[in-house]
């Protein structure tokens, strides 16, 4: 992996967009050593918290946190013994939280100038401003999130639609795929996500990432992820939060794996094959069975999104399962056709909302709040006016 090193404008861009300060207090050169994104906070759980962010040098990194502004604690990451060190893209977990409680944390990161066998040698740490975060509750009886999707690297939309639906009171934030064009490199991701989500709302608020098919290409796809925490460390997942279980699919490229744009370089029909068959057994599992509502995430439709290879694939593979199995809801992106489809008798049981976007005036978000008898959704345009809702009462 390559990465490029931060110019002096990029440096101060970064900067302010992250709302970081840094010490000492002077412009950086070429080779500075300094925060290029973050801090970010990733999948939520309601007794820890992971914190991300970026360095323009190798470093050894930690948090410092606690229930007041002293802080008090600290956390590092360690594997088997070994405490991560000399690298600039950084994970560390808090651990040991309260649910319901507020918490302060600040970053530091260490310049590792030297990493010899018997001798580290060290250059200056510089810190982020003390920041918070509440730990939500996720066995409690509510669950409040907004769901954006394809941005398509127009990263002024992250501020402008969270303005529109507010976020600060929000559990987490689903990011529901194609936030880029494709992927290019590092300070795409900086300068294209990572700045404004911090901004915005990532240094306080969690989010989880539902890859897109536009996320897949590039020459930088394949480390896009490294940037980013997924439960239980796969791109498909599922977890509960509050009354809702939350299943998130990865479909994969929407043409045939053989076109040659792909140049025999992609395996998506086995890859969604793998994630039916993971589905079902989570479909099958007393977590999902119990929840009051059943929701999934997905980028790619599995009704009203043409009859192109990839929609088709997860139109057969997905949408009889969520038949069977009583899925509640499914939103998702791709089309750029905002809408909000209900069920229909003999083509799906299950309502399909599909966010808009990236162009001025078909831009979405979606608002998505349930407690243990009703579920509801709210999807905004970009103007504030909102077009498209839906609810849905408890089976039980």
């Amino acid at each position: 992996m390559s990465f490029p090193t931060s110019s002096r404008r990029g440096f101060l861009k970064t900067a302010v967009a992250t709302g970081v300060s840094f010490s000492p207090l002077s412009l950086p050169d070429e080779t500075a050593h300094v925060f290029l994104a973050g801090p970010y906070l990733q999948p939520p759980a309601s007794n820890a918290m992971t914190v991300r962010w970026i360095t323009a040098k190798p470093t050894y990194s930690w948090v410092e946190f606690g229930p007041t502004e002293a802080l008090g604690q600290k956390a590092q990451s360690v594997k088997a013994g070994i405490v991560d060190a000399n690298n600039r893209v950084h994970a560390i977990t808090l651990t040991g939280l309260e649910p319901g409680k507020k918490y302060f944390y600040r970053i530091f990161s260490k310049e590792v100038v030297e990493f010899k066998p018997y001798k580290v040698t060290y250059g200056e740490t510089i810190q982020s401003d003390i920041l918070s975060f509440i730990v939500r509750e996720a066995a409690g009886k509510q669950v409040s999130a907004l769901i954006f999707n394809d941005l398509h690297d127009r990263p002024e939309s992250i501020r402008h639609l969270c303005g529109l639906a507010g976020v600060n009171d929000r559990d987490f934030v689903f990011l529901n795929g194609d936030i880029f064009d494709h992927q290019n490199n590092e300070q795409q991701l900086i300068d294209h996500l990572l700045a404004p989500a911090t901004k915005t709302f990532a240094s306080r608020t969690p989010f989880l990432y539902v890859r897109g098919n536009h996320e897949t290409r590039g020459a930088f796809r394949s480390d896009w992820a490294d940037y980013f925490t997924f439960p239980d460390q796969r791109l498909y997942f599922d977890f509960t939060w509050g009354p809702v279980h939350f299943l998130v699919l990865d479909t994969g490229e929407d043409k045939p794996d053989a076109e040659p744009v792909y140049a025999g370089l992609v395996d998506f029909d086995a890859y969604r094959q793998e994630q039916a068959r993971w589905a079902e057994q989570v479909m099958q599992s007393k977590a999902f069975k119990k929840a009051a509502f059943r929701v999934v995430l997905m980028h790619i439709p599995p009704q009203y999104s043409g009859d192109w290879h990839g929609a088709t694939h997860c139109k057969q593979l997905f949408s009889p399962l969520f038949d069977k199995y009583k899925v509640d809801l499914c939103v998702s992106g791709h089309t750029h056709k905002y809408g909000v489809h209900p069920p229909v008798a003999g083509q799906h049981h299950y309502p399909v909302v599909i966010g808009g976007g990236p162009k001025d005036g078909n831009r979405t978000v979606i608002r998505l709040t349930a407690d243990t008898r009703n579920l509801q959704l709210s999807m905004l345009r970009d103007d504030g006016s909102e077009v498209g809702k839906y609810a849905i009462s408890s089976r039980s």
